[in-house]
């Protein structure tokens, strides 16, 4: 039974147990009479605070901008020329990522909670002392894994330990080797007791050593990591591969909604049809798509692949990236759309020469070919629905075609490009409410994060092999890579794990941000303002350091 689907709300569990944190939208009350936080919290009940640290992570993983923006493969929707601080870096300040900040210390905040809670206040029965042990694990892996999401973000940050009680203003910021000792120490003292194989839902010990992979692997980069990390990062990335092998199952298996709970998926955060209507709340189908009901045929509320929920389009390098023989393509993007109601589309009006179309449901209403088609191919094309070519994904209006029944003067969207098909969802609304889960780690993210480790500690066949079994899930072709280079790493992650993990992060911590983003994110090529002394870390929102006494110290350069 999926974890959410076990939560049990009740009425003021919140006063005086989580003062560090607002209550969060998705508690349902459930009055009872006579119940605080001191006599409900028991033994029996004890566990509904650690499914509270689960559930604040919807709030942190579907919260896109930080973590795609601004990158090589994902950039904004608007014209070439147009700004945006978070994918072009003018004008990047103290107000933006207040949620990316906020949100981490939520997790942070009920994690302390529960630590707090389990050693200080519950009396436990000698029988139940494993539960007890149990929460506390997986409250300081989830803790781990919110300071993580920080530190790739932010650097050093407040490391707070203690379960907040009172009001406070001296925060003060670690720093980034003691923020990354933290993480570990959290890590390293979860794993022994996390389940191997726990409720769905819940974080496992492989989930934990796959963090802790990437969390050495991200030491090893920086100035104060040490010589044995990439090895480390290797040799836990091994661990939390086990006995898997992802060849048993397709890419397009791993994500069809009716398998989302498989044995590839480490770990993912819960949506789902609960009894509570933010069960089902997730935007996920909604990224990386344009207000597609703007073409004949497609309505708004009968689509089924939903609108625009966030402003970012894959670059035309990420469409690049898919070989022709790479079944990730099919899995990942819609190359065609259909319609799903009849209508009549006429390009000039009743009485123009250009004949009318009637579409039916599950007509082809737009085409996005891999290869551009020749001229007649695509006027025979564009007598029956839309064609954009490959160099048209970007904003602007191509050229109508004389004569043809669809002419792109009709169409008022001005960018139009292949949308996400692997998040596709079949429970939602819109751009919310959807059901589908967020898969935070997979088994061949884990393979490559042992690539990428294995690379940086010299042993290139172990790299090589690792990556080869992604590639080959994908292509069906063994050993494709005869050599291996940390660009071949993050063009294979892209493809692989586009939409999922940080891609800003993974592209800071490997030293290629700069270099790739100049070269593949079309904002940023035509007036980029990235500045390697800046931007490789994120400015600390100015609410929390109004709330400071002044020592919380902002990032340089903000």
């Amino acid at each position: 039974m999926k974890l959410v689907r076990k939560i049990k709300y009740f009425g003021f569990i919140l006063i005086g147990m989580i003062t560090f944190n607002a209550c969060d939208d998705y508690i349902e009350e459930d009055i009872f009479s006579d119940i605080t936080s001191e006599n409900f919290i028991d033994e029996e009940t004890a566990d509904q605070l650690v499914v509270g640290v689960y559930t604040s992570l919807r709030s942190v993983y579907s919260n896109y901008s930080f973590k795609f923006f601004g990158t090589d493969i994902f950039a904004s929707q608007g014209e070439v020329f147009s700004f945006s601080p978070t994918n072009d870096y003018f004008n990047m300040n103290a107000g933006l990522g207040v949620s990316v900040w906020a949100n981490n210390y939520s997790v942070i905040g009920k994690a302390n909670t529960v630590i707090n809670r389990f050693q200080n206040q519950i009396s436990w029965s000698e029988s139940n002392l494993g539960a007890r042990d149990y929460g506390i694990a997986q409250a300081k892996a989830l803790r781990a894994l919110a300071y993580f999401n920080l530190a790739q973000q932010y650097g050093g940050v407040v490391i707070e330990l203690e379960e907040a009680t009172t009001i406070r203003t001296d925060y003060a910021r670690s720093s980034e080797e003691e923020t990354y000792a933290q993480i570990i120490t959290d890590l390293e003292e979860a794993i022994p007791t996390l389940l191997d194989e726990p409720e769905t839902g819940r974080f496992s010990k492989r989930a934990a050593q796959h963090l802790l992979a990437e969390v050495y692997l991200t030491r090893g980069y920086s100035s104060f990591g040490t010589s044995s990390d990439f090895a480390t990062a290797a040799s836990l990335a091994e661990t939390a591969i086990g006995g898997y092998d992802i060849r048993t199952q397709s890419f397009a298996e791993v994500f069809d909604i009716d398998n989302q709970v498989n044995d590839e998926i480490l770990f993912a955060v819960q949506w789902g049809t609960g009894a509570l209507d933010t069960d089902k709340q997730n935007n996920k189908h909604a990224a990386f798509m344009n207000q597609v009901f703007n073409y004949p045929g497609i309505t708004r509320i009968g689509t089924p692949y939903g609108t625009q929920g966030f402003g970012a389009m894959p670059t035309p390098f990420f469409y690049s990236l898919f070989a022709e023989n790479d079944s990730r393509e099919e899995a990942t993007i819609h190359r065609v759309l259909f319609a799903d109601s009849e209508d009549i589309y006429d390009a000039d009006g009743e009485e123009g020469p250009l004949p009318e179309e009637l579409i039916q449901p599950g007509d082809t209403v737009v085409f996005y070919p891999k290869i551009a088609l020749d001229p007649l191919e695509l006027a025979d094309k564009m007598n029956r629905y839309y064609v954009y070519q490959p160099d048209q994904y970007l904003f602007g209006l191509p050229e109508n075609i004389d004569g043809a029944t669809y002419q792109y003067s009709s169409n008022i969207l001005r960018t139009n490009f292949p949308i996400f098909k692997k998040f596709d969802d079949n429970d939602f609304n819109e751009n919310t409410d959807g059901a589908r889960d967020t898969f935070v780690f997979r088994v061949a993210g884990t393979h490559l994060i042992a690539a990428e480790a294995h690379l940086g500690a010299g042993n290139t066949a172990a790299s090589l092999s690792h990556i080869n079994i992604v590639r080959e899930r994908a292509t069906g072709v063994a050993n494709s890579y005869a050599t291996v280079t940390i660009d071949d790493i993050l063009n294979e992650r892209a493809v692989e794990l586009a939409g999922e993990s940080n891609r800003w992060a993974v592209l800071k911590r490997t030293g290629k941000l700069e270099e790739r983003i100049n070269v593949y994110n079309p904002q940023v090529v035509d007036h980029g303002a990235f500045d390697s002394g800046v931007h490789l870390l994120r400015p600390i929102p100015e609410s929390e350091l109004q709330l400071s006494d002044g020592s919380l110290q902002q990032n340089p350069g903000y």
